[in-house]
């Protein structure tokens, strides 16, 4: 991560009221974004960012995400349980094998827009 930089702040104290409107008039409402924050927070967690990035190559049971992430399958289990409640993964039963996949389109748009940012240079 690069050094914290000082931020510029500027000298004068005048509003810019056509600024200021506009951005109050296009502002979202309190419950979206809290939802956004939550989101942010969920994917905020190393275990549940590998995680996501493994379903975004392939559907795999909690066995296979184990395995891949060298962890138990509980604690797997239990992020998976963080992730479906923030329905960023959906899982589909087979049989006696439960298999995990993203939710939807939007969830590997996210992931791709954050790697994207931290691999510019």
């Amino acid at each position: 991560m690069r050094e914290l930089e000082e931020i510029e702040v500027c000298n004068c104290c005048d509003v810019h009221d056509d600024c200021v409107s506009c951005v109050k008039k296009n502002m979202l409402d309190n419950e979206t974004f809290t939802r956004l924050s939550d989101l942010f927070k969920v994917l905020g967690d190393y275990t549940r960012i590998k995680i996501i990035y493994a379903l975004f190559k392939k559907e795999l049971c909690v066995c296979d995400i184990a395995d891949v992430l060298g962890m138990s399958q509980s604690s797997i289990s239990h992020q998976l349980r963080i992730l479906k409640s923030a329905r960023l993964v959906k899982f589909r039963k087979e049989g006696k094998t439960v298999f995990y996949s993203l939710d939807d389109e939007h969830i590997g748009e996210i992931f791709n827009a954050g790697l994207t940012h931290v691999e510019h240079n």
